[in-house]
């Protein structure tokens, strides 16, 4: 039987002529949806077993079709299944085999189901399987930045606002801002999931079945909490699929930031961190190079992320209900979406755990640029009783006077902070040095070193 004439018989006798072959090419997913296809046998096994309990269809009838759909999924798995795009999907790739194993048997399967709700089922099955993936990923990556973080509780580094100098940080703290991000796009994929697991099977093509299925059976046998409860709306829904290009989105943004510091770091002018051998690469004319180009590539997955989440947006937008031809084109978007943030993950996580921070440089710029101005300010407040606007004006004399000089705040002498507030003494210099600055900042969920211990300890304890 050709490829044309086995795809009418697969649709039935409602079409005598074979399909033309644009309309084959534009009609066809196989060549993407056929990465469903352990969920789509894992679903059909389900549905047949479920089908053989209600007496719908025999115990060996069911026995054959779920031993028929191991061996497809074997030949698949071993790379020896051959793909029909003439068979459109992977729901009739498979269906078609089943029937060479099988025999008539395999006919029964599609029995009190759809192609809708067997999609919408495979596809959250599919989405679900990469939701837990990435928050494995992110907590891979959440326990590289505590590992950092512990190692460099009491490593001083400047703080920035707009990319300027503004208050001396500890490295431990800088690093678990980042957890922090991760941990709520983590809350976002586990909120997401638990919204998306009811199962659409047995809402047939739009309406329900008349046949007695038993669709707490099926939920349950599939990991779902339980069916959907309107028919119409579980095969007309993707919400799952836009949430999960939503939290992606966040997600990578997230990643984006960190990498953009991450470049910016290990440059010459900056020498924060210096990144492993394994996440850089050289140059083809400049042999002194040492290119982030795990880092810049990163930065840039956020374009084809924040891309599939719109595609899919548009794809959706103006769909009445129940099922149409145009939510074939959501899996692509996705599919790339997760391939794409799985390996900004990883390699993430893989350039955290390796980089190396330069404490000497850190702490270097950390004095720079009036970093402890605030630190004066605030002494003036707690030890003179100066309203903070007036303690703001004088810190603010202070540091343009040391600017005239060419040097850092406490390179003034004590004669010269007094010309400009008699009443400052030498207890100022005690809050003047950076690991004065960040040891004071014991507030909860501040930058000194103790309070990073205790953020450290916590975080070990939820990522176990």
């Amino acid at each position: 039987m050709s490829d044309s004439k086995s795809s009418n018989a697969m649709w039935g006798g409602r079409f005598a002529d074979a399909p033309d072959a644009i309309m084959e090419a534009i009609n066809a997913s196989i060549g993407f949806d056929k990465r469903m296809a352990r969920q789509d046998i894992e679903g059909s096994r389900a549905h047949a077993l479920m089908l053989a309990a209600q007496g719908i269809i025999t115990d060996s009838d069911a026995d054959k079709i779920r031993e028929g759909l191991l061996t497809i999924l074997s030949e698949i798995e071993r790379g020896e299944f051959e793909f029909s795009t003439a068979l459109e999907d992977i729901h009739m790739n498979v269906e078609s085999r089943l029937r060479e194993l099988i025999g008539d048997a395999a006919g029964r399967l599609h029995t009190a189901r759809s192609r809708n709700d067997q999609v919408a089922t495979d596809f959250k099955l599919w989405v679900r399987d990469q939701m837990d993936a990435t928050i494995e990923g992110l907590g891979a990556l959440m326990r590289a930045l505590v590992a950092q973080a512990e190692a460099g509780a009491d490593m001083v580094m400047p703080g920035f606002t707009h990319l300027q100098v503004a208050q001396p940080v500890t490295w431990g703290h800088h690093m678990l801002a980042y957890v922090e991000m991760f941990n709520r796009d983590a809350g976002r994929f586990r909120d997401a999931r638990a919204r998306m697991n009811e199962c659409p099977l047995g809402a047939a093509a739009l309406a329900g079945t008349s046949f007695p299925i038993d669709r707490e059976m099926t939920a349950r046998a599939l990991g779902f909490d339980r069916p959907s409860a309107n028919s119409l709306d579980a095969v007309s829904d993707r919400d799952f699929a836009l949430e999960f290009l939503s939290a992606a989105a966040i997600t990578a943004t997230h990643l984006s930031r960190m990498a953009e510091e991450l470049v910016i770091w290990s440059s010459a002018q900056f020498r924060f961190v210096t990144l492993s051998d394994r996440f850089s690469t050289g140059s083809s004319i400049m042999p002194q190079k040492k290119n982030p180009d795990a880092a810049e590539l990163i930065r840039a997955k956020v374009g084809r992320i924040n891309g599939a989440l719109v595609a899919l947006l548009t794809v959706m937008k103006g769909l009445p209900l129940a099922y149409s031809k145009d939510m074939q084109e959501d899996k692509e978007q996705v599919f790339d979406a997760a391939d794409s943030l799985a390996l900004a993950l990883a390699a993430m996580a893989g350039m955290v755990a390796d980089m190396r921070p330069n404490a000497k440089v850190l702490e270097q710029a950390a004095a720079a640029g009036f970093s402890t101005a605030t630190d004066l300010a605030d002494w003036l407040v707690r030890r003179l009783n100066m309203p903070f606007r007036d303690a703001h004006h004088v810190t603010g004399a202070l540091v343009k006077l040391a600017e005239d000089k060419g040097c850092d705040l406490p390179d003034l002498s004590l004669d010269e902070m007094q010309a400009v507030c008699a009443d400052i003494t030498d207890e100022v210099y005690s809050v003047l040095g950076v690991h004065n600055s960040v040891s004071s900042r014991t507030s909860y969920g501040g930058t000194a070193p103790e309070q990073v211990r205790a953020q450290v300890a916590r975080w070990k304890e939820m990522l176990e």
